[in-house]
């Protein structure tokens, strides 16, 4: 007898999104645990007017269900200041939900709250990252049969990235393992696809043998300086499918790149969010995606 396919499954960074994993931001705040809200801190301009962050996290949400796809939400949590960052504690697989191992003592209790979700949503959890740590903003499910994991030694480890990929190669995919320096957080902070065969990449600081690897694999890279990595998170976009993409509003280079390029973009204001150190894909965990695989 066939087990029945999982409620929550993705097999790509651009099929059709049709439901996403959101928090609310009701206890957001910048915290000194990467370089990006380290300078925002410096900068002395204080916390985030908590108006000010509901209402372009209402922005997005209003974007996101505009273009067809169903929101769904953690419980935000008081003592969980980044939980609103629900790319990192799982990873929606092709045979569902995995748990990631969160680095940041700040984050590991973001845990419950999925893990509660999942089993509420009738959707059970295949697999628990138990060696060093993974974190979904490393993971980059390129289309079936291959992948992508970024890893810096510290929010995802070798160990995490390894074991990771172990699973799936044992099903024959092509598992890509990409380091690169911790100052960059999150691969998706210097790369993101955006349609199956387009991606936006910070091609100066991902080495030369990677980025032809992304190429053998029928993608091009559209190029993404430093500043706008770092200083506006401007590779951290969600891929809608159908050329479609939520990019935020202050990366307007960027924008008007992807839309000289035929892509409808979806520009929310974000840059609260992007001052902490994350920005749209960040703050989006994909639970359904129209499936590239037929």
């Amino acid at each position: 007898m066939t087990a029945p396919a999982p409620k929550w499954t993705i097999d790509s960074e651009t099929g059709v999104l049709r439901d996403v994993l959101l928090c609310p931001p009701d206890f957001y705040e910048w915290i000194p645990t990467n370089d990006i809200a380290r300078k925002t801190l410096a900068s002395g301009g204080g916390m985030p007017d908590v108006q000010a962050l509901q209402s372009q996290f209402r922005e997005l949400t209003d974007c996101l269900e505009s273009a067809g796809v169903t929101c769904h939400y953690l419980t935000p949590e008081p003592q969980l200041p980044y939980q609103i960052y629900t790319r990192d504690s799982s990873q929606v697989t092709p045979f569902g939900p995995v748990l990631t191992q969160l680095f940041r003592p700040q984050r590991r209790g973001e845990i419950a709250s999925v893990i509660r979700f999942y089993e509420e949503s009738g959707c059970p959890i295949v697999r628990y990252a138990s060696s060093g740590a993974v974190e979904g903003g490393d993971i980059h499910i390129i289309r079936p049969g291959v992948m992508a994991i970024g890893y810096t030694g510290e929010r995802t480890t070798a160990e995490g990235a390894e074991q990771f990929a172990a699973w799936f190669r044992a099903d024959g995919w092509d598992v890509r393992v990409i380091p690169f320096a911790e100052h960059f957080l999150h691969l998706d902070v210097i790369f993101s696809m955006v349609t199956d065969g387009l991606a936006i990449a910070c091609v100066d600081v991902i080495d030369d043998e990677h980025l032809d690897w992304f190429r053998a694999h029928g993608i091009r890279l559209l190029p993404v300086t430093y500043k706008e990595a770092m200083g506006q998170m401007g590779c951290n976009v969600l891929a809608l499918g159908g050329d479609r993409v939520v990019s935020p509003r202050h990366s307007r280079r960027i924008n008007d790149m992807l839309k000289a390029d035929g892509i409808a973009v979806y520009e929310p204001d974000l840059n609260l969010f992007s001052a902490g150190g994350g920005s749209v894909h960040c703050m989006t965990m994909p639970l359904r995606r129209d499936l590239l695989a037929r």
